[in-house]
């Protein structure tokens, strides 16, 4: 099975950026459809952005669409999640996700692979 691991967040004003990256191992990157999720304490974990195994289709959250770009680099095993014009209701932790079913991840279901997660904190 593949092995998700995110990084690149932190503690960024409003209005800042934020790039996430996803860096996958263990099966070949190319194989599974890749999304990205995020979560805050008490809430359902929430779809962000979705983009297909080649990297040729995307989807996002309205919440985020216009401000964030999904990408993925083959070559390189890893996804990313270019976040800009941040704002406070922005924060969570966010997690990276690996789907060898489905073209394109836009929820959570059970064939997903997880990372760990990584903190997002956007300050007012």
């Amino acid at each position: 099975q593949v092995q998700l691991v995110e990084s690149g967040g932190g503690l960024v004003q409003a209005g800042g950026s934020l790039r996430l990256s996803c860096a996958a191992s263990g099966r070949t990157f190319s194989n599974y459809a890749v999304g990205w999720f995020r979560q805050t304490p008490g809430k359902e974990r929430e779809f962000v952005a979705g983009i297909t195994r080649g990297g040729g289709s995307t989807y996002y959250a309205d919440s985020v669409k216009g401000r964030f770009t999904i990408s993925r680099d083959n070559a390189k095993n890893t996804g990313y999640l270019q976040m800009n014009s941040l704002k406070p209701e922005d924060t969570a932790v966010y997690y990276c996700a690996a789907d060898p079913i489905s073209g394109l991840v836009v929820r959570t279901t059970p064939s997903l692979f997880w990372g760990q997660g990584t903190q997002v904190t956007v300050s007012s």
